[in-house]
């Protein structure tokens, strides 16, 4: 829900602490699967070699996601592929026997329960799979962020490496991509009741949402990077601080107002849009009056104030926000300032007094100015989630044909008539 890594238990054989880790990037908690009888259910059904490789490969994503908390990730990824190779051979060659003959079922990592979820369609296991994977990439890509030490240098900046963060964007546009094929390729074959029951996160408006900011969250990134570049002119920073606050305001108005935001993942994942919004409609409004303030008419000037004093103020709703992030359950710790904002934080409330200082007597002047604030730039959008393609089905991974596949059935079924009169005889 806030973040898979965020919060978790650290237990001892005596004791047990609860550790809240850091927030870079929304992640999502990770589902593992729960041991099914497949060979059971799809006897007769799919070849025998196909049906040994799915139950060895959900038996290995739930063995390493709960030795490791997940934080296997190439492991993890790599069973998921194969799985959803297979499992895509299974939708392409069913019959209409196959769909609803087995029991699928997911439970979130560290959750005391049972089973979370349950049900027999392919598609709703796809959908599964692949939401798996987008809360890996998203995992990865907050584990990036944070630097393995986990010490800031000297002067009190967090450092992440160049290839860090790039590496981190790659992921998000990853993620990003998984949820769009989500919604785009199996979501939209679901009928409203089968919509209606699923999970929070799953559902259409979340999904979408996810998506959404996390190509947000890869422009923040990428402003850092222009923010520590020589070579990036205001007019870069600005477009991309423009970016990320369309991202996150196309992302906040996709979930506001859907009933899902009541509680849960949806809750959480508001309340962390609305902390990256404000964050990133202050660096818009610093770097739009840093490039209006080069004007040379009073009226730029004016402009320009508007826009240091609105950031300064935003900056301070933006501190209130993300408090309001960290204590929804489940509770989170922010990272220490970092990248863009670290920068801002220091730099918005200087500017923004000097220049009020400065253009003091202009003020006075244009009061209606003042009443006022400047539009921000309207921007094309830049990132773009990576597009996703089913893994190929692997030549002669279903192999058999139906008469095969029948005369394995009718085995089974004699042999399960032997134990049912070996046990009457006794």
């Amino acid at each position: 829900m806030g973040c898979a890594t965020s919060a978790y238990a650290v237990v001892g054989r005596k004791n047990k602490k609860r550790i809240i880790q850091e927030s870079v990037v929304f992640v999502l908690q990770l589902r593992v699967p729960v041991q099914s009888d497949l060979q059971r259910q799809l006897k007769g059904v799919a070849p025998k070699t196909t049906i040994d490789r799915l139950t060895c490969l959900r038996n290995q994503i739930q063995l390493v996601a709960e030795d490791t908390g997940g934080s296997a990730i190439s492991e993890l990824r790599t069973a998921l592929e194969e799985y959803l190779s297979l499992l895509n051979i299974l939708i392409k060659k069913k019959n209409d026997g196959m769909e609803g003959c087995v029991e699928f079922k997911w439970r979130t990592l560290g959750d005391g329960r049972r089973a979370e979820i349950c049900f027999t369609n392919l598609w709703m296991e796809m959908l599964t799979v692949i939401h798996m994977m987008a809360a890996l990439a998203l995992t990865e890509a907050n584990s990036l962020m944070i630097p393995k030490d986990c010490s800031d240098s000297g002067n009190g900046i967090r450092v992440v490496s160049t290839d860090c963060r790039r590496d981190a964007v790659d992921l998000l546009l990853k993620a990003s991509g998984y949820l769009e094929f989500c919604i785009r390729e199996i979501l939209s074959r679901f009928p409203p009741d089968i919509k209606n029951r699923l999970p929070d996160d799953m559902h259409e408006n979340v999904i979408q949402t996810l998506s959404i900011q996390a190509l947000g969250q890869g422009t923040e990134i990428q402003l850092g990077l222009a923010v520590d570049s020589q070579k990036a002119t205001l007019s870069v920073k600005r477009r991309l601080a423009c970016e990320q606050v369309i991202y996150f305001s196309q992302a906040y108005h996709c979930l506001s107002g859907c009933e899902e935001v009541s509680h849960g993942c949806a809750k959480k994942l508001l309340r962390f849009i609305y902390w990256k919004f404000l964050e990133a409609k202050a660096a818009a409004y610093y770097y739009h009056g840093l490039v209006t303030d080069k004007g040379s008419e009073p009226a730029c000037h004016v402009s320009a104030v508007c826009c240091f004093l609105a950031a300064a103020e935003i900056l301070g709703e933006s501190k209130k926000a993300c408090l309001s992030f960290c204590l929804a359950p489940p509770v989170t710790r922010p990272p220490p300032m970092w990248g863009v904002m670290k920068h801002l934080s220091q730099k918005i409330p200087e500017v923004a007094f000097r220049k009020s200082q400065m253009y003091g007597y202009l003020l006075e002047e244009e009061e209606k100015a003042m009443q006022c604030l400047p539009e921000l730039p309207d921007f094309q959008l830049s990132l773009r989630p990576d597009e996703f393609e089913l893994p190929e089905m692997e030549a002669g991974s279903f192999t058999g044909n139906q008469t095969q596949l029948l005369s394995e059935h009718l085995d089974n079924s004699s042999e399960n008539h032997e134990d049912d009169d070996d046990e009457l005889d006794r």
